[in-house]
């Protein structure tokens, strides 16, 4: 076989599998949207940070304690039995991104994703520290020396602040808030807790301060599906070809139909704010999260210019080819697609919520011992011993009577009562004894019913069976 020439291997060029990163400098921007974004970051951390301080019946309001598997939520507690609840709220999120996608785009992404969120507190610490978009290029193109040292050192350490108490926020939902804080005063934080405060902050250091759009464009899998949701109908943020080109630059007064221009001035701002780095006049790109930040980069400009807003503007496909006004845009909302997404969201909902409004909040386990199948005691009856294993899951004790039924002169031999204790459980052992003729032989159906003493609509029957020899 021939070998290339040096040379030839020269000559050939060089194609790389993967695109060099290049640092995006967000330049910062106000308008209508942007307030929408900030009003959204001051929700959901003031939910985030705030909610595992919130008491509720002793308790904090919000906390999933593995150790003791049990789930408190505000009134609410949930018990690895009721894992049924989880599969419907991962349904119920399913269909509303379904739906949400379908109607306005990617609007959780531009708006309430956990990355963009972090990613737009970091920015802003990275404004505030370093200053607007020409002074940290600036900053970062000049050689290192003390004033850049401490520049730097300063807006790391803001991030390592930050990205510290979100991790131990995080760690506070799943240990008592009061607990992990006397923990860390005393340095006796555990093992779990320590690698899950340092992980969650070096997630929250490594994605929102250094690969920010890198996760959107690569990491994140919805880019890669989201256009399977979207159809001509879907809100999504446009430019307007038609009225912007073509496009160049020109003076305020200058008129652009005179020099046969569109209204974009090509300034690029659409750019400088987008914090992937996309140029949305170059179409809908899977990089593009609807955040928006190019509509407000734009109105702007064309404020200064006089002209009128809505160059880039949320649209849709339709709208852009047929020139649909804002009725028929919203009319065209309203679609088949969208009234099923609708009504199962809605079913899912009513019917999740309802069985949570009317569940019990008691749960019986029954286990018969089967070391022992059946025996013969005292006065010639048969004796069965099971396990009661009993949840009160209502935040407040119970005293329950417990009873056995389905086959005659049964009976059960020690006590039928007992109380159990505020979101625990206890476990009961309970012969059951009936006489010889009551059953033939083998196993026989039998319940065991449980009733609350104080209310009489907890109760409760479970199955299991009697075994005659």
């Amino acid at each position: 076989m021939n070998q290339p020439s040096s040379l030839t291997a020269e000559l050939q060029p060089s194609v790389s599998l993967y695109e060099r990163r290049r640092k995006i400098y967000v330049r910062s921007v106000s308008g209508f949207f942007a307030k929408w974004r900030w009003a959204l970051v001051w929700l959901t951390q003031a939910i985030f940070y705030g909610l595992c301080w919130v008491p509720w019946n002793g308790r904090q309001a919000v906390l999933f304690d593995l150790v003791e598997r049990k789930f408190y939520i505000f009134g609410l507690v949930f018990w690895p039995q009721d894992v049924l609840y989880l599969a419907v709220l991962l349904i119920i999120s399913a269909y509303a991104l379904f739906l949400f996608t379908a109607v306005g785009g990617r609007l959780f992404c531009g708006y309430a994703c956990p990355q963009t969120v972090y990613t737009e507190i970091f920015m802003w610490i990275e404004e505030r520290i370093e200053g607007e978009r020409g002074a940290r290029i600036k900053l970062d193109q000049q050689p290192m020396n003390g004033r850049k040292l401490g520049i730097k050192a300063a807006k790391h350490g803001a991030w390592i602040a930050v990205s510290l108490w979100t991790g131990f926020t995080f760690a506070a939902y799943f240990t008592p808030v009061g607990a992990l804080v006397r923990d860390l005063v005393n340095f006796r934080l555990g093992p779990w807790q320590t690698f899950w405060i340092f992980f969650y902050a070096f997630a929250t250091y490594g994605m929102a301060g250094f690969l920010r759009e890198q996760v959107c464009k690569y990491m994140c899998p919805y880019a890669r599906f989201q256009s399977v949701m979207f159809d001509p109908d879907t809100l999504i943020v446009t430019y307007d070809g038609k009225r912007g080109e073509p496009r160049g630059v020109r003076s305020k007064k200058a008129d652009p139909k005179a020099a046969g221009l569109g209204d974009c001035v090509d300034c690029g701002i659409c750019v400088q704010v987008c914090p992937t780095g996309i140029d949305i006049r170059n179409g809908l790109q899977y990089e593009c999260i609807g955040c928006s930040a190019c509509i407000d980069g734009c109105d702007q400009v064309m404020d200064k210019l006089g002209y009128a807003r809505g160059l880039i503007r949320y649209s849709t496909e339709n709208a852009m080819e047929k020139d649909f006004g804002r009725a028929e845009i919203v009319a065209h909302l309203v679609r088949p697609r969208i009234l099923i997404y609708t009504a199962v969201l809605f079913a899912i909902t009513a019917a999740a919520a309802y069985s949570i409004a009317v569940r019990l909040p008691l749960k019986v386990d029954v286990i018969r011992d089967r070391g022992v199948l059946a025996r013969e005691v005292e006065g010639g009856l048969i004796e069965n011993v099971y396990t009661l294993r009993i949840m009160n899951t209502d935040e407040k004790p119970h005293r329950y009577h417990i009873g056995v039924s389905g086959l005659e002169g049964i009976a059960l031999a020690n006590a039928g009562e007992t109380e159990v204790g505020p979101a625990s459980t206890q476990s009961l052992v309970i012969s059951a004894r009936v006489p010889p003729e009551a059953g033939s032989r083998g196993s026989q159906p039998i319940h065991f019913d449980i009733e609350a003493l104080e209310d009489k609509a907890i109760r409760l029957r479970e199955k299991t069976v009697f075994m005659m020899p």
